[in-house]
């Protein structure tokens, strides 16, 4: 974690970096306002390098590789022959190597398996995890950019790129917009259609991937099984749930809670992966706490619907 005046420690998968500085109300709208950046350096990083690396990844991911010009960022998914999400990683090719970012934790796995498949092509597989530090900043579209740079120069890049702001408001905005984190708002079983990946992290209109069969029949016959949903929680109890809490509909038991958070303006919030014939209407409970429902996945088509903010 930054050594930075006011940082407090977070908890959980996050609690290598700050949770706030003192007001994680007040960074939040630093945020909105176009200022600050959110120290991520506990996410994990890998680079693929050499000639062959876009054309395989390719073929390994839900990602269209083959037509991505150096410095645009992608998201891609690598899925289990059943279509289940197995990684999620956000990166960017500058030409040589594409560097991407994952959940804390999991550079090493995604790494030893990326270089499980290399076979005969031309391609290397670095866990640069130690080496390498991820920071986000918010950008003039409202979504916001990833940077990541060297780890010796963490201390230099929020000198100039301050006010640093914590995971609480960083992850307040993003479960507002209703963005799915990896691990913390999915599950084994979890599918790209459930969550809104499609089209952002699987491109529809490529050859043939693991897992396709899976995405491509939901997608055309729609109806997935699940579909990701954002809860607006009762705010009179001063708590958030636990997450992998149940989300009940009356006594019948219809999803598990992922993230939540407290956000500045619409109060306390939290993704959760419900079953899809649970009525858009229906208030939910989630450990005693009273849940409305704001659509964020169309639980007919799996995409995702919800206009960022």
């Amino acid at each position: 974690m930054l050594g930075l005046p006011g940082a407090v420690s977070g908890d959980g998968i996050d609690a290598p970096v700050a949770a706030h500085y003192g007001s994680f109300n007040g960074e939040q709208r630093t945020l909105v306002g176009g200022e600050g950046f959110v120290d991520l350096s506990h996410r994990g990083v890998i680079r693929v390098s050499g000639p062959d690396r876009l054309p395989w990844l390719h073929s390994l991911t839900t990602q269209h590789f083959e037509s991505l010009q150096p410095g645009v960022p992608t998201i891609a998914l690598v899925l289990s022959p059943n279509g289940h999400v197995e990684h999620a990683m956000y990166g960017v090719d500058d030409g040589e190597a594409f560097t991407a970012h994952t959940e804390p934790g999991a550079a090493a796995p995604l790494a030893e398996w990326l270089d499980r498949m290399r076979f005969m092509m031309r391609v290397e597989v670095e866990d640069l995890t130690d080496e390498l530090a991820v920071a986000w900043r918010p950008g003039p579209d409202g979504e916001g950019k990833y940077d990541v740079f060297p780890r010796a120069d963490l201390e230099k890049y929020a000198e100039a790129a301050g006010p640093a702001c914590g995971m609480w408001a960083f992850e307040a905005l993003r479960i507002g917009r209703g963005e799915p984190r990896f691990g913390q708002d999915t599950d084994h079983r979890t599918i790209p259609n459930e969550v809104g990946w499609i089209p952002s992290a699987v491109h529809l209109d490529k050859g043939c991937y693991r897992g396709q069969e899976t995405v491509a029949r939901v997608h055309t016959l729609g109806r997935p099984p699940r579909r990701l949903t954002l809860l607006h929680l009762d705010g009179s109890d001063n708590r958030l749930p636990t997450r992998g809490a149940a989300v009940l509909h009356g006594e019948k038991e219809v999803g598990f809670v992922g993230s939540s958070a407290r956000h500045h303006e619409a109060g306390p919030i939290a993704l959760a992966l419900i079953k899809r014939n649970v009525p858009i209407d229906a208030i939910l409970e989630v450990e005693g706490l009273p849940a409305g429902q704001e659509v964020v996945v169309d639980p007919e088509v799996g995409l995702h619907v919800r206009p960022l903010r």
